[in-house]
C-alpha cells in the first residue's frame, strides 16, 4: 500500500505543480468553465495579486462564514429536510465543537454519525471536508510562490489557489473513489433505516445513507470524520480488504503529492526528496513497530493459554487483521486524517504511544498542505541552528533568516506542546469536569485525556474512545484548541514565507548552506526529535509507557 502510494504520488505531484503554476492540464476543458462560473457569481477576480496578510485575511473570513452557516444547520437539522430517521438538532456546545472541528480539517466527532446527524447535516460536513482541505492546500501554495519568485511582495491569489485545489485535485480523486466504493458495497441512498433479519432470526434496523459520496473526501482531504460512528471499521464505509487498500492510498496520495509538487514548482526536486526522506524515516520508525506489536498481540492473553496467533484482535475487524490495522493506525495519525479501521483505545500500550507521537510531532507528511507548513517551521529552525554552528548568518534559498522569522518559528513550534499539555493538565486538575467521564482508570485513563487534546491540536480527530467526550467541558475546551491548533500554525509559516519573499535575493555561493543534502536532512530530523518529541516524554511516561511496564 505504501509503495503503491509513492509510485502514484510522484506523477500526481507533477500534475499538482502544473495546476498551481497555471500550466495546461488534461482537465482544463472540464474545469475552466466551472471555475469561471464560481468567480463570476462571487465577483472575485482570481488574477488579483495578494500579499501574505491579505491571503490570511481572506482565509479567516471565508472560514468564519462556513462556521456560522454550519452552526445554523446543525442546531436546526431536526426541523430541516433530508432527515428520514428523525435525528434531533444538536445542542449549541456540540454544534460548536462539530462545526469547528470540520472547518479546521480535524473532524473530532463527539457524536455518532448515523444517530447524531441528518443527511443534510452530513452533506454540509462533506462540503466542509472539501473546503477545509482546499484551505490548507491553498495556504501551502503561498509557500510555494514565496520560494519560486526571487523577490516578491505579492504571492498570488488565495481564492484562485483554493478553488483549483477543490475542483482540479480533490474533486476528481473523490469522484473516482466514490464510484469504486459504490460498486464495492458502500450505500448511496437518501432513504432511511432498513430492516434486516439476522442469521439468529432477529429483526434489526440498520442505518444507511449517502455514504459513498461522503467517504472519499474524508480520506482524500485527510479529514477522517466517519459517516457512521465506528468510522472505517464499519462495513458500510470500508466493506473489504480491497476497499481498505483504496482508502489507505487515498489518505497518502495528496500529502505525498504535495511534497513532490513543491520540488517541481520551485524547480528544486532534490530539496523535495530531502523532505520526503526525513518524513519517510520518521514514518517508518513509527509504523514498523506498530505493525509488529499488533501482530504479536497481548502477552497477558497469551500467558492465559489463549491462542494469540492472529495478533491483538481486540477492537479490530477480522476482514482487515492486525497488520493492516496497525499500519492504518500510524498512517491516519501521521497524516492527520484521523479515520480509524480499528479502535485505537484497544491498541497495545506502546502502539498507542506511537499513535500519540505521530500527532505530537505532527511533521511527517501531515494533512493536505499543512503538513508542509508544519515541516517548514522545523526547516527554519534547522537553518538557524546550522548557521550558528558554522558562524554564518543563516540563509534559506538566498534569503537571510533573521530575528523576526525565528521568533515566529519558535512561537509556532512551542504552541503545539503548549496546547496539548495545558489542556491535559486542566482536565486532570479538575476531574469533576474532565476525568470524570473516563471509562478506564489509571495510566490508560490519563492516555485517553492526553490523546483527546493531542488529536485536537494536531487536527487529527481520532480518539481513545473509552472517553465520554460529549459534554460541555470537552466540547468547549477542545473546540478552542481546534481553532488555535489550526490557524496559528498556518498563519505562522505563511508569515515567515511572506517576510522572506520580500527580502533581497542573495545568489547562493560555495559557503551557502546546502539544504537539499542528507546532512541537512539529519539536522532537521534532530530538531524535530528534540523540539517536538522530547517535549512530550514526561506526559508519555505517565500514560502509555507506564501502562506498558504495568502490563509486563
Amino acid at each position: 500500500m505504501f509503495t503503491l502510494s509513492i509510485l502514484l504520488a510522484i506523477p500526481f505531484g507533477k500534475y499538482i505543480a502544473k495546476v498551481y503554476g497555471g500550466e495546461k492540464t488534461l482537465l482544463d476543458p472540464i474545469f475552466n468553465p466551472i471555475e469561471r462560473i464560481f468567480f463570476k457569481i462571487s465577483g472575485i477576480n482570481p488574477q488579483t495579486e495578494m500579499n501574505w496578510k491579505q491571503q490570511m485575511v481572506a482565509m479567516l473570513t471565508i472560514n468564519m462564514v462556513w462556521f456560522l452557516l454550519g452552526m445554523v444547520i446543525l442546531m436546526t437539522q431536526g426541523n430541516l429536510p433530508f432527515n428520514p430517521d428523525k435525528n434531533p438538532s444538536m445542542s449549541a456546545d456540540l454544534a460548536f465543537n462539530t462545526v469547528i472541528s470540520f472547518v479546521v480539517n480535524c473532524n473530532l466527532q463527539h457524536y455518532s454519525g448515523e444517530s447524531g446527524l441528518s443527511y443534510l447535516g452530513q452533506y454540509w460536513l462533506m462540503f466542509l471536508q472539501f473546503v477545509s482541505a482546499g484551505t490548507g492546500m491553498a495556504a501551502a501554495v503561498i509557500l510555494f510562490r514565496a520560494f519560486r519568485d526571487k523577490t516578491a511582495d505579492t504571492l498570488g491569489n488565495f481564492y484562485n489557489y483554493f478553488v483549483k485545489s477543490c475542483t482540479r485535485i480533490l474533486l476528481p480523486l473523490s469522484f473516482v473513489m466514490a464510484i469504486f466504493l459504490a460498486f464495492d458495497g458502500v450505500p448511496m441512498t437518501f432513504e432511511g433505516k432498513d430492516t434486516i433479519t439476522t442469521l439468529q432470526g432477529d429483526s434489526v434496523e440498520v442505518s444507511r445513507g449517502p455514504a459513498a459520496a461522503f467517504v472519499p473526501i474524508k480520506h482524500v482531504g485527510t479529514n477522517g470524520g466517519g459517516f457512521f460512528g465506528v468510522n472505517s471499521a464499519h462495513p458500510f464505509e470500508n466493506p473489504s480488504y480491497l476497499s481498505n487498500i483504496v482508502e489507505m492510498v487515498a489518505q497518502l496520495i495528496v500529502p505525498l503529492g504535495m511534497i513532490f509538487a513543491f520540488g517541481y514548482f520551485i524547480k528544486r526536486r532534490r530539496f523535495s526528496w530531502m523532505i520526503f526522506g526525513v518524513m519517510t524515516v520518521g514514518f517508518l520508525m513509527l509504523a514498523i513497530p506498530n505493525i509488529n506489536m499488533e501482530m504479536n498481540g497481548n502477552p497477558a492473553i497469551a500467558s492465559m493459554g489463549i491462542d494469540n496467533s492472529l495478533g491483538g484482535m481486540e477492537g479490530k475487524e477480522m476482514r482487515f487483521g492486525a497488520a493492516a490495522s496497525g499500519f492504518w493506525s500510524i498512517v491516519t495519525t501521521v497524516i492527520s486524517t484521523g479515520s480509524v479501521n480499528s479502535m485505537h483505545d484497544s491498541s497495545m500500550a506502546l502502539s498507542g504511544m506511537n499513535e500519540l507521537l505521530a500527532m505530537m510531532i505532527n511533521a511527517f507528511y501531515g494533512g493536505c498542505g499543512v503538513g508542509l507548513l508544519n515541516f517548514f517551521i522545523f526547516i527554519i529552525l534547522a537553518v538557524f541552528i546550522s548557521g550558528l554552528m558554522v558562524g554564518r548568518t543563516p540563509e534559506f534559498f538566498g534569503k537571510k533568516v533573521e530575528a523576526k522569522e525565528m521568533k515566529i518559528a519558535m512561537i509556532i513550534a512551542l504552541l503545539h506542546p503548549f496546547l496539548i499539555l495545558v489542556g491535559a493538565a486542566l482536565a486532570t486538575a479538575f476531574p469533576e469536569h474532565g476525568a470524570s467521564t473516563l471509562n478506564n482508570p489509571g495510566f490508560h485513563g490519563f492516555s485517553e485525556i492526553l490523546y483527546e487534546y493531542t488529536s485536537s491540536a494536531a487536527n487529527n480527530g481520532s480518539g481513545f474512545e473509552g472517553l465520554g467526550d460529549n459534554n460541555l467541558w470537552w466540547n468547549i475546551t477542545t473546540g478552542f484548541i481546534l481553532i488555535l491548533g489550526r490557524f496559528l500554525p498556518i498563519i505562522g509559516p505563511v508569515a515567515i514565507a511572506g517576510l522572506l519573499a520580500q527580502k533581497k535575493y542573495i545568489p547562493e555561493g560555495d559557503g551557502t548552506l546546502k539544504t537539499d543534502t542528507s546532512t541537512f536532512g539529519l539536522m532537521v530530523f534532530a530538531v524535530i526529535a528534540i523540539v517536538a518529541a522530547l517535549s512530550f516524554f514526561p506526559s508519555l511516561a505517565l500514560g502509555p509507557i507506564a501502562e506498558y511496564f504495568s502490563l509486563n
